[in-house]
Order: structure tokens, then C-alpha cells, then sequence
């Protein structure tokens, strides 16, 4: 067993996330043997003494059978009302299991708009804590119930990475209804599977375009990317089969792994890097994003040559290149007005010209990050 892969066979705190697809049989309904051997794994891995926490879908699957729906509906309304159906059914259906092995299981429901307000974001994370402290797994689904186009996570897999770097797990493992990343759309001819995953590199010419399951809303495209945001924050991650859960958990060598490409920060600059909604954008010049990305340095207001949007002292923002490109995200230490008063004047000419209380860096080190 490698490295990376013991390492996924030791983690202590473990994000699970599993789709639609894996859940559901033939007719789109939710496959209750399917999730018991789900839950087998979880189960008996917690059991174990790993803390284990569940992303699942299947609420809108859970939902089809009893409002007599032929398949998944594609009205945003019907989606709403099959999810408020099946979100009991789902869960019910995860205490019975889980309780076989004594264990307790908490709902926690979420939306997008949760993970990108700094307030509503350390509350998930720290009712995430809680609950591990006593002991719960943790269900997690979105709120498809309340969800809106625009809030909508695809899949639960960019929820499941960003849970994942919330609570700073050591692995996160994406269960899917295709057993690995392939080089190729996995019945293709020659296509081979990817055991590892080190970088950016190693995705180049690889098609991941095929969409997911009927069922499902995600696609190889959103595992990649929560793949990429987890990884960044320093979480192993890997990709399988549902049908491999158990070793994949384990860590043998089934399914992809991504090695981490970074590493953990501190929750408030993990929040502000990943899932932070901003409010406004300042653009700087060549040298002072010259200085961000080099030393790493504070922003002064002398490198500013425009400020963008409306927000208040504290509220995150995007630090722009001249060119458009994202540098750095931070958080305000002076309101856009006054920030605009402030930018390109040196320290000293703050002091001079808006008195003290200005003379000091636009953002400083500690509440910025570089992307």
C-alpha cells in the first residue's frame, strides 16, 4: 500500500460523499439494500473509532415513488416538492441503518448561501463539531426544498469539499456510479484507469465532459473541481465506485487518488479562499500584485488604482490584476468609500491628507490570501 493511501486508511476524521446514482435502482427510487451496505461501511468504520461524516443525495430520488413521478423532474417547483417528500424518507431510512450499529445520526441541511456568508458558515462548522463531539454521524444533504437555480451546489460535490475543508478532514472519498477517473470515457477503447492524481498536469487531454446519471446532477466535471478545492486545502481525496466503498475507505488501490496540492490554513482563510461570497473587487497595480504574489505582503493603498462595487470595513473582497485576473481575496479594513479616497496615496500621504487614522495598510497580511 502507498503512502497516500495509507494515509486515507488512517485518517481519523473521514468526509464520505455519495450521489444519487448509487442509491437508486432501475426505476429512480431510493434502493434501501443499496444504502444498508453504504451504511455497513460507514458503520463499521465509526464503529472503529473514525469520525465519519456523510454527504448525501437522494432526497429528490427518495421523493419520486410516493408522488407518483415516472422520473427525476427537471421543473425547478416539482424538484422542490419530491426533495420536502423524500428528505424524510432518506433519513428515516439512515437512522434504521445506522442504529444497527448503536450509532446516532444528526440531519444537517444546507444551502449554498450557508457556505458563503462568513457568519452562516462558522455556525455549520461549528454544529458539524458538536455533533462529532457527541458521538452523531452526520447526515448532510443540500436544502433542496428552499434552493434556487442560482444556489445550487451540482451533486453535493462542491458541498461535500467544502465541508471537508471545513472541518478539516483528512480524506474526503466521492462515491459514484463510475469507479475511477478514466484517460479516456471509461468504454472507450483503450481507455485506462488513473490510479493517482499529484496535480493539474496530470488531468491535461483527459475528457471529462460526460455528464452523470439521469438520476444524478453532477457530472466528472464537478468531482474534479471539488477534487481541486479539496486537495488545495490539503484533504486527500479519492474517487470511486459506491461498490468499492469499503476499499476505498481502506485504502487500497481501487478508484483515483488525488494527492494534496496545498495545505490547510486557518478556517477563516479557508472559508475566504473557497467559498467566500465577495462584495466588491480592487484593482491594483503591476507592483502591487507583484508584492502579493512575491513577499506576500499587506496591501497598501498606494498599489490601488480602482475600487470596485460597494462594501463596508471587514466584508471580503476580490484583489483584481489590472487584467481582470483574480489575485488575492482579503478582508476590507476600510469601506469602499473610503477606500476609494485612499487609493494610490502612500502611507504617509494618508496620514497627511485623512488624518492617523488612515495612515495603515488597505488589508492587511493576516486577512488576505493569495490564490
Amino acid at each position: 500500500m502507498s503512502e497516500a493511501r495509507t494515509a486515507v486508511a488512517q485518517a481519523r476524521r473521514i468526509v464520505v460523499k455519495v450521489g444519487s446514482s448509487s442509491l437508486t435502482g432501475p426505476g429512480g427510487q431510493l434502493d434501501e439494500a443499496r444504502l444498508g451496505a453504504l451504511v455497513d461501511v460507514l458503520g463499521e468504520a465509526r464503529v472503529g473509532g473514525r469520525e465519519v461524516l456523510l454527504v448525501t443525495s437522494g432526497s429528490i430520488a427518495a421523493g419520486i415513488g410516493p408522488l407518483g413521478l415516472g422520473a427525476r423532474p427537471t421543473n425547478l417547483e416539482l424538484q422542490q416538492a419530491a426533495a420536502s417528500v423524500g428528505q424524510g424518507k432518506l433519513v428515516h431510512a439512515y437512522t434504521v441503518a445506522f442504529a444497527r450499529y448503536g450509532l446516532t445520526v444528526g440531519q444537517v441541511l444546507l444551502t449554498a448561501d450557508d457556505m458563503v456568508r462568513r457568519a452562516h458558515y462558522g455556525n455549520a462548522r461549528r454544529a458539524l463539531e458538536s455533533l462529532l463531539a457527541l458521538g452523531v454521524v452526520p447526515i448532510i444533504n443540500e436544502n433542496d426544498t428552499v434552493a434556487t437555480d442560482e444556489i445550487r451546489f451540482g451533486d453535493n460535490d462542491r458541498l461535500a469539499a467544502l465541508v471537508a475543508t471545513a472541518v478539516r478532514a483528512d480524506a474526503l472519498v466521492l462515491l459514484t456510479d463510475v469507479d475511477a477517473l478514466y484517460t479516456a470515457a471509461p468504454d472507450s477503447p483503450g481507455a485506462r484507469r488513473i490510479s493517482e492524481v499529484r496535480g493539474a498536469d496530470d488531468l491535461h487531454g483527459i475528457d471529462i465532459s460526460r455528464r452523470g446519471s439521469a438520476v444524478g446532477t453532477g457530472g466528472m466535471i464537478t468531482k474534479i473541481e471539488a477534487a481541486s478545492l479539496a486537495t488545495a486545502s490539503g484533504v486527500r481525496v479519492v474517487l470511486a465506485g459506491a461498490h468499492d466503498a469499503a476499499r476505498a475507505v481502506a485504502g487500497e488501490d481501487v478508484g483515483t487518488l488525488f494527492h494534496p496540492t496545498g495545505k490547510a490554513e486557518t478556517t477563516r482563510l479557508q472559508w475566504l479562499a473557497d467559498a467566500a461570497k465577495t462584495r466588491g473587487g480592487i484593482v491594483l497595480d503591476d507592483g502591487a500584485v507583484r508584492a502579493l504574489r512575491g513577499r506576500q505582503a499587506s496591501l497598501l493603498a498606494a498599489g490601488v488604482v480602482e475600487i470596485r462595487g460597494d462594501f463596508e470595513a471587514g466584508e471580503p473582497v476580490d484583489l483584481l490584476a489590472l487584467d481582470g485576473a483574480l489575485v488575492a481575496r482579503g478582508f476590507a479594513g476600510f469601506s469602499s468609500d473610503e477606500a476609494d479616497r485612499m487609493k494610490g496615496l502612500s502611507t504617509e500621504a494618508l496620514g497627511e491628507v485623512l488624518g492617523e487614522a488612515y495612515a495603515r495598510e488597505l488589508i492587511h497580511i493576516d486577512h488576505l490570501v493569495v490564490l
